[in-house]
């Protein structure tokens, strides 16, 4: 070739005539003198390296056009590590697989025998490649030249006696064989080369397959994983082009679906490589050693056969994933102990019927005038006739029968066939038949077959799981889904048998799968991630998101949620377990009220109801019934007006309760002044008292409602999905001085009621003023700080203080008036009995030993500070006690007696 370099580029002088060559006569590019050197390359190879007779390739039969055929008939070459100049190839241990190539013979004398091709007879040459890429060119350079010399003429270079090459079996025999018949323009049809790289128009413009590429296989394999969720997984592959070539598109295909590689694993592709046991044996811990369950075989099948030995030995079960070098191996599937691997899943070029061939195996009958070395050595083996059509997958040789009807196609078209005659010239260029099988396209059992613009059939792929027969200890081949390349993913279409007890799918994950309501969060290695969950805001309802989604459209979700959804208005609803508690206090409430009211309506008049204060007992009714009344307000959603109603009634009706009260207070605090103060007595007047205490707090309302009245206002978090929808009472200023106002009352009523506490128990409310207004301040004291504090729960304490306030008025007030009415004798709560009791204790109370007369007449009275009543109204003023004839000079002295006698009983008579 360095001699080339010195020729010029213009034309020189040529030694033959270059035909079709469009150079004139005498002159040759130097394009054509590098065929002419190859040629001679070609012709000093063949001369030394092989014999000169037809015996060179293993089978043929002549015809009018010669179809070459390149398979791996022998497993390996002997003596290939030490091989040191050009000498025979010895090729040992006979493929039984490659006796596929038998559907070619059938094929072409299928054809020979119909009218497809009308007088034109189809020859064909099988020649050996010894699974070996230069032993594969050594046969394409005899196919070439079947005489075995290439004479150094143009004619021979562009009509090979050769028109088309059906071959070979391995990517790499293919890629080495394709560069040498690119330069010729011959025809090549592999049925089972799909590495990439031979879709490249430009480097094998002569290639073409019945197949599609290791592209769509790589595809079809990550989606079968990604499937699975198997995105842990080791390959393990082999070192020739072939692997090479079809783990870098897997691992491309593998990145794009999520999927990472444990380990990667190279073996010799060579069977007789002396370290070939030894790595098998590394590989073979490394699966062992492996986490990843799930294990792709990028290898043809003598080394997936050895590897499964060693996994057998060694008892390791794993799920194997077969490339289509290996996915319908009869050899493998029949192996001892096969079943006990693991599963095996396998994508397969689309098989299909090849009709007539089984009897064809079955009987072994060669036209007239074939010969087939290969099948003399195998019958030297002594396998009877039924072993052929078992080790042969009759299924598989559907793309032999595809590639030779395709040239048969191609060739009717370049010939001209008609239905009687082919005209066509017989010696014709084989790229004019490259040209013609581009264009073809033909229907053959319902489908329509065609090369597409890089040489590929289009048909997908079948997925076969190898399934165990008990029986036989054997695997059987089960197709349960397929890959359609216009779809681009898996379709089970069969149920699938798993190897482990429960049947069930295995998991090869380098981490656990992230179930809804999290999201990945990705290590160092892209398969291996944590799972997180969703933050609030945000959801995932699927498994292994890489993100969680966003909530949209005004909805929300917590911590881990799978799902948005809208908030809720959290309020007290009329079923919920607050509203009931707080409706039956307050209907309890009423109902006593009602008692009361009852219960004074009856007995309206006795002495025991003109002691309790008369008809001011039923205002502080009307003021406590208002009170209940703004607690069935705190229940429900609230308004604006809802939230200003409930402050409102339980401002007015506790504050006019507790005008009522203070009245009470201040009449036993007056009635018992002393003498110089008595003066103080006239501003004693009841209705006033209460109108004006009352007046005062509703300006303080309707200040409040003008100036900082309360709404309703909505709080939300991010921690919760409840939207609480509650009433603000503003700043709380107008709020703290209506409480504020009521306690200044109550604490008055307290000071009042505790000065007078030296009362007569008989004639004395003052403890039970005390009690009730000591409840009322504790309570609303204890209130205080939680409603300044921001508690969600303060409007439930502010109804449940409310109503203990009611409470405490009604069991301290009422409650006493209840037992005195209803339990006592009439005897003891009579009008003379309350004056034989003020009798008594005055006597008893009297700490000297001056003892004033008392008439027994009945002509005893109670003067009030104001107005002279029945002396049984206990508590409502100083007693005196009086004779209708009194001499004037002693009236002083008798009521100063008196005074001083009730201010002195011992403090054990007082609360």
């Amino acid at each position: 070739m360095a001699l080339l370099d010195h020729w010029p580029d213009r034309p020189v002088a040529a030694p033959c005539h270059a035909r079709g060559g469009g150079l004139p006569t005498g002159f040759v590019s130097k394009e054509v003198m590098y065929r002419v050197l190859i040629g001679i390359l070609i012709l000093a190879g063949s001369g030394s390296a092989c014999e000169n007779s037809p015996g060179m390739c293993g089978a043929w039969a002549d015809g009018d056009i010669r179809i070459g055929v390149l398979n791996s008939c022998h497993s390996k070459v002997q003596t290939l590590q030490v091989r040191e100049r050009p000498e025979k190839y010895n090729c040992t241990e006979l493929n039984f697989l490659s006796l596929r190539t038998l559907a070619v013979v059938h094929t072409i004398e299928t054809i020979n025998n119909s009218s497809f091709l009308p007088g034109v007879r189809l020859g064909y040459y099988i020649c050996d490649t010894c699974s070996d890429a230069s032993k594969a060119i050594q046969s394409t350079e005899h196919l070439l030249a079947v005489n075995g010399t290439l004479p150094v003429q143009c004619e021979v270079l562009e009509r090979p006696n050769v028109k088309a090459i059906i071959g070979a079996r391995f990517s790499e025999d293919s890629l080495a064989v394709a560069r040498l018949l690119s330069l010729y323009m011959v025809p090549q049809i592999s049925t089972t080369s799909s590495a990439q790289t031979l879709s490249d128009r430009v480097r094998y413009p002569a290639f073409l397959r019945t197949i599609p590429s290791d592209v769509y296989q790589t595809k079809a394999l990550a989606n079968f994983m990604k499937r699975f969720h198997w995105d842990w997984i080791g390959v393990v592959y082999g070192d020739d082009d072939y692997g090479k070539n079809a783990l870098q598109s897997f691992l491309a295909d593998a990145e794009d679906a999520d999927i990472c590689q444990a380990f990667k694993e190279a073996l010799p592709h060579y069977l007789a490589h002396n370290e070939i046991d030894k790595r098998i044996q590394e590989v073979a811990e490394t699966i062992r050693s492996s986490e990843a369950k799930v294990v792709l075989l990028i290898l043809k099948e003598e080394l997936v056969s050895k590897l499964f030995k060693e996994m057998i030995r060694q008892n390791i079960s794993r799920t194997w994933i077969a490339s289509d070098a290996w996915s319908m191996s009869r050899n493998i599937s029949r192996m001892d102990g096969i079943n006990r691997v693991g599963d095996i899943f396998g994508f397969t070029f689309i098989t299909g019927p090849n009709p007539g061939f089984k009897e064809f195996l079955q009987q072994l009958t060669l036209a007239p005038g074939s010969v087939n070395l290969f099948l003399e050595e195998y019958k030297q083996l002594g396998k009877d006739t039924d072993f052929l059509t078992e080790a042969v997958d009759i299924s598989i040789t559907y793309g032999e029968r595809l590639a030779v009807w395709s040239i048969a196609h191609a060739l009717k078209r370049l010939l001209n066939c008609s239905e009687t005659d082919c005209p066509g010239e017989r010696d014709f260029p084989p790229w004019k038949l490259l040209k013609e099988l581009k264009k073809v396209n033909f229907t053959m059992d319902s489908q329509s077959f065609y090369f597409n613009a890089s040489g590929n059939f289009m048909n997908g792929y079948d997925l076969i799981n190898w399934q165990p027969e008990e029986s036989t200890g054997q695997r059987r081949f089960v197709v349960v889904g397929n890959y359609k390349l216009t779809k681009k993913e898996v379709h089970i279409k069969a149920p699938i048998t798993w190897s482990n007890p429960n049947n069930t799918v295995p998991i090869s994950m380098c981490s656990a799968i992230c179930p809804p309501g999290t999201a990945k969060k990705l290590l160092k290695t892209s398969c291996c991630h944590n799972c997180t969950q969703c933050l609030e805001g945000t959801y995932s309802n699927e498994t292994n998101l890489p993100n969680c989604l966003p909530c949209e459209n005004g909805t929300w979700s917590l911590k881990g949620w799978t799902s948005c959804k809208p908030k809720e208005d959290d309020y007290w609803k009329w079923d919920g377990s607050h509203a009931i508690v707080l409706l039956t206090f307050t209907a309890l409430g009423y109902l006593l009220l009602f008692c009361t009211l009852i219960i004074f309506l009856v007995f309206c008049g006795k002495q025991v109801m003109k002691q309790a204060g008369g008809n001011i007992c039923f205002v502080i009714m009307a003021g406590l019934a208002l009170s209940y009344t703004s607690v069935i307000l705190f229940i429900g959603k609230p308004n604006v007006h809802i939230c200003r109603a409930r402050q409102i009634l339980y401002a007015l009706g506790f504050s006019l309760t507790v005008s009522c009260i203070l009245v009470k207070a201040l009449r036993t605090f007056v009635s018992f002044l002393p003498f110089h103060l008595r003066r103080f007595r006239r501003s004693y007047n009841p209705s006033v008292i209460i109108t004006c205490n009352t007046l005062i707090q509703v300006l303080i309302c309707i200040f409040w409602m003008i100036f900082d009245s309360p709404a309703v206002e909505t709080i939300q978090s991010d921690q919760s999905m409840l939207i609480m929808v509650q009433c603000n009472e503003g700043s709380g200023i107008g709020f703290a001085i209506m409480l504020c106002y009521i306690a200044l009352l109550a604490f008055i009523c307290f000071l009042l009621a505790f000065k007078g506490r030296k009362v007569p128990q008989r004639f004395n409310e003052t403890g039970h003023i005390i009690l009730s207004m000591l409840v009322y301040l504790f309570v609303w004291v204890c209130f205080t700080p939680v409603y300044i504090g921001k508690i969600n729960e303060r409007y439930s304490i502010q109804a449940a203080a409310i109503l203990v306030s009611c409470y405490g008025i009604i069991f301290c007030h009422f409650a006493p008036k209840w037992y005195m009415v209803l339990c006592k004798k009439k005897e003891e709560i009579s009008r003379e009995a309350y004056i034989a009791k003020a009798k008594n204790h005055i006597i008893d109370s009297t700490d000297c030993d001056y003892n004033p007369e008392i008439p027994e007449e009945p002509c005893f009275c109670i003067t009030g500070s104001q107005n002279t009543i029945n002396s049984i109204d206990t508590g409502l003023g100083s007693i005196k006690l009086t004779r209708k004839v009194l001499h004037q000079e002693n009236d002083i002295d008798n009521m100063e007696f008196l005074h001083q006698t009730i201010r002195k009983r011992p403090r054990r008579k007082s609360i």
